[in-house]
């Protein structure tokens, strides 16, 4: 059974940074795609960052503007988002997903994680001062 874990959110100041720790069990993380997206209240869901389980390459939301990092452990099982510089238009409700047929990366963007068939429960993360 495909499980993800999310930890890591909270309230932090603009400028500050968090990182996110999505925990899989059930599944062989280097044999799906994986990444995050995010919901604000009343906006549409974005993907966020992924990674390509064929060659590994990695894609970003544009207006991340080099902010976000995605990265994963394949021994602990863990995928990171390293988040720096937040800013308020961040907070969001942050999402681990993961597929194994789905690609991640569409035209240089990761709007592929938003068809992925198994998600976390999500992590809050609101940036206010």
């Amino acid at each position: 059974q495909v499980q993800l874990v999310e930890s890591g959110g909270g309230l932090v100041q603009p400028g500050g940074s968090l990182r996110l720790t999505c925990s899989i069990s059930g599944f062989i993380l280097e044999d799906y795609e994986i990444g995050w997206f995010r919901q604000a209240p009343g906006k549409e869901r974005e993907g966020v960052a992924c990674i390509d389980r064929t060659d590994g390459d990695i894609y970003y939301l544009a207006s991340l503007n080099d902010r976000f990092t995605i990265s994963r452990d394949i021994g602990e099982k863990m995928v990171y988002l390293q988040m720096n510089n937040l800013k308020p238009e961040d907070t969001a409700v942050y999402y681990c997903a993961a597929d194994s047929v789905f690609r991640c990366g569409v035209r240089g963007l990761p709007v592929g994680v938003l068809s992925f068939t198994s998600r976390g429960q999500g992590t809050q993360v609101t940036v206010s001062s």
